[in-house]
């Protein structure tokens, strides 16, 4: 801006330099032509006196003539100020006031006296070689009857020329006076001209940088003012809509990033231009190391890319399942989708991908579990049946057989109705329909009761129970849930453990501080029992899964029993792990909080 207005004030200085130089060289033309011109009527009005009272001669050309003459310019020279020269029809010089005569050229070729001849008068501006000066020669035709020829005057054009440089220095330093205090006011305009703009400018520079808080300074109703004012209505409209524009982007931005789905978009020249949080999970790539780069430059699956290069060829949607195995192994159900601006701008691919791992494993459980249910509701209604049909065909009247059978009938009812009512409460388990009653538990009295319970069992087995509990432990749980975990456990315990063995219960506090006071604790269920092979115990938690199914079976399990000590642990916030080894013992480890959250339901 500083440039322009030096250019503005150096255009002012010109406009103003020029304009009085040209009125100068004028007034100076003017000068010196009017003087000229004046000079020339004077010298003529001279002449007219001359011509009206010399006395003229006869025969101009004898040397008493010119004598007479030369007598006479010399004469009039002093009295005019002017040169004289008398001058004869032939050009023949017969007087003049400065040079001899008798040396000079024949005048009749002058320009001044040509004129005279031709016009009554003549005038013309000549270097004098005589007085090596610029002279104003008049010359005017003499008609009387003792002379024939020509007066001529001459003048010295040095006063003329004088006057006109003592013009010109004054009209110079009047222009340097003048430059100055134009360059001074021309500056000042200039300032005052070009400061509204260098703010409206500043303030451009900032709006063009995205500080759509800067306003330009206002003042006055004219051209620039008006601009300042739609510069700041830009500005605001800006602001607003750029408000707008960072609201809804944060808003997708944040349903983006929260999406439970992976999103990668890829622009019409097959570059990503957008990646969400999950897309990153998924295909084990990063946001700022993928954005800008081709798509089949990323790491992603083969089938992925040819996906998504069919889609680019075709302009048509493709929908599949696909299976990932980096970063880790992922059921994938995969939707590319063509996008376009309008109806014929191409726009690019958007890519959905959803984990479907979860929803397919479900699936799966939910066959097998119906297979599993189908297949071990069958067993014994079989063998229901089929008793029931021997009795019915005789058996009935053998009082021994009939007994036997009828007790066979009996304990297949009975662990159908055992599986049936696990099935039943995983069912609820599953489905939250049972909210847990949360509520402080004495950790002694409740373990001692579950051990009595199953104490029964115990010694008809002849197996030693014992148990180890903190006095004066609590822990806040729902105390019927945790006696099912209890009881299902130990009796697991009791049941796959030799006769003579041993069961222990352990429940102590973790991580205890100096106070005493611990958020944890931890119950353990061990015995020494014919123990799980390695190659079983990750799947143990599983509903109908058996280690050996005909000793389970002989055992009265259902295989549903660790499934639902694993739910009921889950909705406690609490973990269980197990550790085995063959012919030596099972031991379960339980960790749960003390406190739990009131607002949490069976999960």
């Amino acid at each position: 801006m500083a440039r322009f207005r030096s250019r503005l004030t150096l255009i002012f200085v010109l406009l103003i330099g020029v304009s009085v130089l040209a009125a100068g060289i004028y007034m100076a033309s003017s000068f010196k032509s009017n003087h000229i011109s004046q000079l020339e009527q004077n010298m003529s009005r001279e002449i007219m006196l001359i011509e009206q009272t010399l006395q003229w001669r006869n025969e101009p050309t004898s040397a008493s003539a010119m004598a007479f003459y030369t007598d006479w310019s010399k004469k009039l020279q002093d009295t005019t100020g002017a040169r004289v020269t008398f001058v004869t029809l032939d050009g023949t010089v017969v007087g003049d006031s400065i040079s001899e005569v008798s040396q000079m050229d024949n005048h009749l070729d002058r320009e001044e006296i040509k004129s005279a001849r031709e016009s009554g008068l003549g005038s013309v501006i000549r270097y004098s070689d005589t007085i090596k000066q610029n002279m104003l020669y008049v010359a005017a035709p003499i008609h009387d009857s003792k002379f024939e020829g020509y007066v001529r005057l001459a003048m010295s054009l040095q006063e003329v020329e004088q006057s006109v440089r003592e013009l010109w220095a004054y009209l110079g330093m009047g222009l340097l006076v003048l430059f100055l205090v134009a360059t001074l006011v021309s500056y000042r305009i200039a300032y005052n001209l070009t400061r509204p703009i260098e703010n409206m400018t500043r303030v451009a520079h900032q709006i063009a940088h995205m500080d759509y808080k800067a306003r330009a300074q206002t003042t006055g109703t004219d051209e620039i003012g008006q601009l300042g004012y739609a510069i700041n209505a830009m500005a605001d409209s800006l602001q607003l809509q750029m408000a707008q524009i960072r609201e809804n982007e944060g808003r997708l931005r944040t349903v983006m990033e929260h999406m439970i789905n992976a999103i990668v978009m890829i622009d019409d020249q097959g570059e990503i231009v957008l990646i969400n949080r999950k897309a990153e999970q998924m295909l084990g790539i990063k946001n700022k190391a993928s954005l800008g780069k081709k798509f089949e430059e990323v790491r992603v699956p083969y089938e992925l890319a040819e996906m998504t290069q069919e889609v680019i060829e075709r302009k048509l949607l493709v929908h599949d399942e696909l299976t990932i195995y980096y970063p880790e192994e992922r059921l994938l159900d995969v939707n590319v989708v063509p996008v376009y601006y309008s109806e014929q701008e191409w726009a690019g691919v958007l890519i959905m991908l959803q984990d479907v791992s979860d929803i397919r494993r479900l699936e799966r459980m939910r066959s097998e579990f119906v297979a599993n249910v189908s297949h071990e509701l069958k067993t014994p209604i079989a063998a229901v049946k089929g008793f029931a049909e021997t009795l019915m065909n005789g058996a009935l009247n053998d009082p021994e057989i009939a007994q036997s059978f009828l007790q066979i009938i009996h304990d297949e009812s009975e662990r159908l109705n055992r599986l049936i009512g696990d099935i039943l409460e995983l069912s609820k388990i599953e489905s939250k329909r049972v909210p847990l009653q949360f509520s402080p538990v004495h950790m002694p009295s409740f373990m001692q009761q579950a051990v009595e319970m199953l104490s029964k069992e115990a010694d008809k087995k002849h197996i030693q129970v014992s148990l180890q509990v903190d006095e004066d432990m609590y822990i806040e749980a729902d105390e019927d849930r945790l006696r099912q975990i209890v009881l299902n456990l130990l009796s697991n315990a009791i049941n796959y453990t030799s006769d003579g063995g041993q069961a222990k219960v352990v429940a102590a506090p973790l991580d205890v501080n100096e106070d005493g006071d611990y958020e944890r604790i931890q119950l353990t269920i061990s015995d020494t029992g014919i123990g799980i092979p390695k190659k079983d115990l990750p799947r143990i938690f599983e509903r109908f899964y058996r280690v050996d199914k005909a000793r389970s079976r002989g055992s009265g399990g259902t295989g549903l029993g660790l499934s639902i000590v694993k739910h009921l642990v889950d909705s406690h916030h609490g973990t269980i792990k197990v550790e085995s080894e063959i012919g030596v013992g099972t031991t379960f480890t339980i960790e749960l909080p003390v406190l739990q959250d009131h607002h949490t339901d069976i999960r």
